[in-house]
């Protein structure tokens, strides 16, 4: 069972509540050129339906700084209100100075406070992207990553560290640099008037273990929301697994406020797998709900047929297309069960304990399919047309339980 949510102060990205109290933010960020206004925008709504709530763009150049607005207004053609966030280094205090309408535009700046600028420049250049956001009254995430760190001050406690008596390992230092450079820099942007309530922290590593460590030390050390996600997870199968095991640990123990899954995608593939990902995270944790849960055994020497794992996809596939439509006509759909299961073994009892449930009995055997609703029998399904029948099954079901709330409220 999770624990508790931390408590934070709640944070508005473009009317999006980041907090405590509120559900967790799911994020993603574009791989477009942001200076290709039509492209950028393109993927931005790919992502928003997907589900990303935030989509931060780079803004690295004037033109793409210039783009900002015109991607906005393409959104906007298409209906999309997106919350979009400007991912700057080097030179955000220029372009966001230069380009006021796109500060006006976007919903939040991210700055790095390891890529502001050196030695004197470091804090001049940092507050002046916080008086800009105090002009606009814009939130700000003060993003640390250990690949970019503030390298006047890591070696200030490298050096601090290597004349004390007894010095720690370096890993540690490194970990304190983060925490240092993520909360002075918020502390300096109070003391030049952002409000509290505007600003969101990271500190972001490549690591599951290391990620822990530090979210863990940073939420015991301010009540700013926390976005959190490794800073590279990785392709395939590896960038999955290692942002659930990063993500799902902290998330268990309520720090973390807005995720985001950077999943380096195979070429040519969708961008929105990582939103997916970060979907079925937080479902797995029963942190939010998104689309059904389907529950389907993974096959053994009982269930060599392919029909088993056809009727699992096709029934699968069958849910998402209709949740777009479900969503709006059904609220709270989010949450239903289903079973989809191969044999007789466990698939009666994870058919009565799912919403609605439908199972295979093993190789060799006719394909009679029995059907569970609300834990009780219903009827056994048979011949080629199990999954349409079925489907419709599921059509009914969300109609009568889901259609009833609507009517009610």
């Amino acid at each position: 069972m999770a624990y508790p949510r931390r408590k934070t102060v709640t944070t508005y990205v473009g009317g999006v509540p980041i907090g405590s109290e509120h559900p967790i933010v799911v994020q993603s960020m574009t791989n477009t050129d942001t200076a290709d206004a039509q492209a950028t925008a393109q993927q931005v709504a790919e992502l928003y339906r997907a589900g990303s709530e935030v989509v931060r763009i780079t803004v690295n150049t004037k033109d793409a700084a210039r783009a900002v607005p015109e991607i906005q207004a393409r959104l906007l053609d298409e209906g999309l209100e997106v919350p979009l966030v400007g991912d700057f280094h080097f030179n955000g205090h220029l372009l966001l100075r230069e380009f006021p309408k796109t500060a006006e535009v976007l919903a939040k700046y991210r700055i790095n406070p390891g890529n502001v600028g050196a030695g004197r420049y470091h804090d001049q250049n940092f507050l002046t992207i916080i008086e800009v956001a105090k002009t606009f009254d814009k939130p700000v995430r003060i993003g640390v990553n250990w690949g970019s760190l503030d390298q006047q001050l890591l070696t200030k406690l490298m050096d601090e560290n290597a004349a004390s008596p007894e010095p720690k390992e370096a890993r540690e230092v490194m970990i304190e640099a983060m925490l240092q450079s993520a909360l002075l820099s918020a502390e300096l942007a109070e003391a030049h008037g952002l409000g509290h309530d505007k600003i969101i922290l990271s500190a972001k590593v490549s690591a599951p273990r290391d990620l822990w460590e530090v979210y863990r030390r940073l939420a015991a050390r301010c009540d700013y929301p926390l976005h959190l996600g490794l800073t590279e997870a990785g392709m395939g199968v590896k960038g999955i697994a290692a942002s659930a095991v990063g993500l799902s640990v902290l998330l268990a123990e309520g720090i973390g406020d807005t995720v985001r899954v950077s999943l380096t995608p195979e070429p040519g593939a969708p961008r929105t797998k990582e939103v997916e990902v970060a979907q079925e995270i937080l479902s797995a944790l029963d942190l939010r709900r998104f689309a059904p849960t389907v529950t389907a055994c993974p096959g053994c020497g009982r269930t060599t047929s392919t029909l088993f794992q056809e009727m699992a996809r096709d029934i699968q596939a069958y849910l998402k297309a209709q949740m777009p439509v479900w969503r709006e006509q059904y609220p709270g759909v989010e949450g239903l069960k289903v079973a989809v299961m191969g044999c007789v073994v466990n698939g009666p009892g994870e058919s009565k304990h799912a919403d609605i449930g439908i199972s295979l009995p093993g190789t060799g055997e006719d394909p009679r399919a029995p059907v569970y609703r609300d834990g009780q029998f219903v009827g056994v399904l048979q011949g080629k047309t199990i999954v349409e029948d079925f489907n419709r099954m599921l059509d009914e079901y969300v109609k009568a339980r889901y259609g009833q709330r609507e009517v009610s409220a």
